[in-house]
């Protein structure tokens, strides 16, 4: 009697394929919440939107009441509008967030043999490219509006380093709104509720000095403002290491409050 064919066997009998590392799941997942936006590209949405309307509207609105010409205002606006618009986009980490775990989806990453955190952090990563397109349809609109940078290429992608390295720690607040409120809706608007008072009470529009007493101290003290000076500073080839500073320091320190805070709502989750 001879011996059959040999047999392939079926399952895979050699040792377990080592796990993703951190970096490479948290990749994975960047990739992945591009691939969304590829599939649905209704998502830039407010990406295109929200940079197009402010630097528009406000620079033909206001410029000529108050700079007398909206080539003026338009020097003095543009780089609030840089800070404006990445920051509304902002808002969307944490209406993603909670749309992936309304749908089940983050329950199933969570079965996966990966870095937990990784779904959160590639998703942020993933958040990069909006923001990176926010602050290039603000300088690209801008520049063929008229505005002229005095700090060069240099300083322009300075200020726009600046201004995603704050976007970056502000996310990590949607995040954790994501994961305590219960719909995708109720993040959104809970976020623009923050975010209106936040970016219209600053030096985005007019110079605090025009305020009341009471609200020029709230623009004062808001993170925002700093951040918009730091950026006009950056763009406008002017000493900025006090703002700079600042804003690092503050984007540092939200990042070190709700990074964790968001770590430890998604594990009870």
């Amino acid at each position: 009697m001879t011996d059959g064919p040999e047999t392939t066997p079926v399952l895979w009998s050699g040792p377990a394929p080592a796990p993703a590392g951190p970096l490479s799941a948290s990749l994975t997942f960047a990739w992945r919440a591009l691939l969304k936006i590829k599939h649905v590209p209704e998502q830039l949405g407010d990406v295109i939107g929200i940079p197009v309307m402010f630097t528009l509207l406000f620079t033909y609105l206001f410029g000529g009441a108050l700079e007398g010409s909206t080539g003026g205002y338009l020097q003095f606006l543009l780089p609030g509008t840089l800070a404006l618009a990445v920051v509304f986009v902002t808002v969307y980490s944490g209406v993603t967030l909670n749309r992936d775990l309304s749908t089940g989806a983050f329950d199933r990453f969570r079965s996966l043999p990966v870095w937990r955190p990784a779904p959160i952090v590639g998703a942020m990563i993933g958040d990069l490219g909006r923001y990176l397109l926010a602050a290039a349809i603000v300088l690209g609109l801008g520049f063929a509006m008229g505005y002229r940078s005095a700090g060069g290429p240099g300083g322009v992608l300075a200020a726009v380093a600046l201004v995603i390295a704050f976007a970056l720690s502000l996310s990590c607040v949607w995040t954790t709104l994501g994961l305590v409120l219960r719909t995708p809706n109720a993040v959104l608007n809970f976020g623009f509720v923050i975010l209106f008072p936040l970016t219209f009470v600053s030096n985005v529009f007019v110079e605090p000095g025009t305020m009341p007493g009471w609200l020029r101290s709230a623009a004062d003290a808001n993170p925002v403002t700093h951040l918009t000076t730091a950026v006009r500073e950056l763009m406008g080839g002017a000493p900025a290491v006090h703002d700079v500073a600042w804003v690092l320091l503050a984007s540092l320190a939200i990042a070190a409050l709700f990074a964790p805070l968001t770590g430890w709502l998604y594990r009870r989750r």
